[in-house]
């Protein structure tokens, strides 16, 4: 409905403007990323004034079709970019979905180590819930270190800092477990995160995932910025009912009730362990050949 009555505010026929499916995500992801759609019906109207003024003036003939190719043109250098490709190239970053009074929100969550004696910190104006959760999540992942890979007394000689950016932005409650527990498990055996994954979960210290509310705005979020894959606790499945078909249509859903299933689902393979397979590999071929 945005662009008929933007078309209409601006004097233009049905059949003299139309916009493709991927020129309107285009402006979603890279101009407005907003839980509404009030500055994506402002950039339709600047785009529909544009394109009226030129026909109007003789610099440009209808019908205009608009695509993802031409947006630059008409709204300039896009105002964001996908973070999640640059922020996540590193181990120890994990891409959380959060609710927000105005929708859901995209967040990440970065861990570093350094040399210490098993300190936590935790920063970002993070509220107590989500606090507790974060140290939730860091006694799974001591608890579980030998299966994860984790060197026997690794804790006892380091400390571990946790921040979720946007730091003057409240954060809180429990949905960030399985994200914070991820970006851990990240940081901590070298394995990225996938740049296409979002997360959403309460986490036990037991490993069980627990479910979470928000479920339909976290899930448009996680559209909105272009993530391909959304991991909810098993619990959420009917939650999904209420998400657009085209949006479902758009994501794959892995729905977990383990912290392990996240894992699996987030994680890419050990690259480590994968170029020391190839190595033993390659040391017996040369042993074989000679």
């Amino acid at each position: 409905y945005l662009i008929p009555r933007q078309r209409r505010e601006n004097g233009l026929r049905r059949d003299e403007i139309s916009f493709t499916d991927g020129a309107i995500q285009h402006i979603i992801r890279e101009y407005t990323r907003e839980a509404g759609v009030r500055n994506l019906e402002r950039e339709i109207g600047s785009i529909c004034r544009k394109i009226a003024t030129a026909i109007a003036e003789g610099e440009g003939d209808a019908p205009v079709r608009v695509t993802a190719r031409d947006i630059g043109r008409y709204l300039g250098r896009p105002r964001f970019f996908p973070e999640t490709v640059l922020r996540t190239e590193i181990p120890g970053v994990a891409t959380g979905l959060g609710w927000t009074p105005t929708g859901g929100d995209v967040m990440f969550f970065e861990a570093t180590q350094m040399p210490g004696k098993k300190g936590f910190q935790i920063t970002g104006q993070l509220g107590e819930v989500m606090k507790e959760s974060a140290h939730a999540a860091l006694s799974y992942v001591r608890a579980k270190a030998e299966d994860l890979g984790i060197p026997e007394g690794f804790f006892e000689n380091t400390d571990i800092h946790l921040h979720v950016p946007a730091g003057a932005i409240p954060k809180d409650g429990p949905s960030a477990g399985v994200t914070i527990a991820t970006a851990l498990v990240s940081l901590l055996t070298g394995r990225k995160v996938r740049s296409d994954v979002g997360m959403t979960g309460e986490i036990t210290l037991r490993g069980q995932v627990l479910p979470v509310g928000g479920v339909k705005e976290k899930v448009l979020a996680a559209h909105r910025a272009g993530l391909k894959q959304v991991v909810l606790p098993k619990r959420n499945e009917r939650d999904l009912e209420d998400i657009p078909a085209e949006v479902r249509k758009a994501l794959k859903f892995v729905l977990v009730e383990r912290v392990d299933e996240v894992f699996r689902a987030a994680l890419e393979p050990d690259g480590r362990r994968s170029r020391r397979s190839a190595r033993r590999g390659a040391t017996k071929t040369d042993r074989g050949a000679s």
